[in-house]
């Protein structure tokens, strides 16, 4: 991919480190979890706690007795294959086979089919069938990066944040005004703050 660009100096705030769940899709809310790639990588992700809360946040149950730590380690690994192939399809990088093959991997466990059960009161899911093992889990989030990669209109909408500090992965929606940030209110309101300020000086030197 070449040399990483060099982004500004920024401190790294709460706020920087807050999970994401807005990029559209499963396997980019995983990319996510790592802020301000490519040159000032922030952990979003990185003790049980955070892990709980991702997936919690992406509506994914892990089955009990998981274990974090060596999840945590699984969904890493996949995170770094995710963000080589994703970004690959924007800037036309040929990602690493090695990535390519763990999706690939991850993806041929077949997650269970979710089940209902008729109780008294109606139809309901069965309980525990959401739930799911890490081999089930990784699957899920590596199926969902190769229905993106499948998927022409997916491909077309995917896009990084304008902000040079952050440029996150996200889809943008379907119709409407193609975003330029990943969020308005968050890098959008930074680069409109950024320009006035600029002006301001450019007017105060005049």
């Amino acid at each position: 991919m070449g040399a990483a660009p060099q982004a500004p100096r920024t401190r790294v705030t709460t706020r920087a480190r807050d999970l994401r769940f807005d990029a559209g899709s499963l396997s980019l809310n995983l990319v996510a979890t790592v802020g301000r790639r490519p040159v000032g990588p922030v952990e979003r992700m990185g003790d049980a706690e955070r892990l709980a809360t991702w997936c919690r946040g992406v509506g994914l149950t892990p089955a009990p007795g998981y274990e974090p730590e060596a999840l945590l380690r699984s969904l890493h690994a996949l995170r770094d294959a995710v963000y080589d192939i994703a970004s690959s399809l924007l800037d036309g990088h040929h990602p690493s086979p090695a990535s390519v093959e763990l999706v690939n991997g991850l993806a041929a466990c077949e997650p269970p089919a979710a089940r209902l059960e008729l109780t008294a009161g109606g139809v309901r899911p069965a309980p525990g069938s959401g739930m799911l093992t890490e081999d089930a889990l990784l699957s899920v989030v590596a199926r969902d990066l190769i229905e993106l990669v499948a998927d022409a209109s997916r491909r077309e909408r995917l896009t990084a944040c304008a902000s040079e500090v952050c440029r996150m992965l996200y889809l943008n929606p379907p119709s409407g005004r193609a975003r330029q940030w990943c969020s308005m209110r968050r890098c959008g309101n930074n680069a409109k703050a950024a320009a006035h300020r600029r002006r301001r000086a450019a007017t105060a030197e005049g």
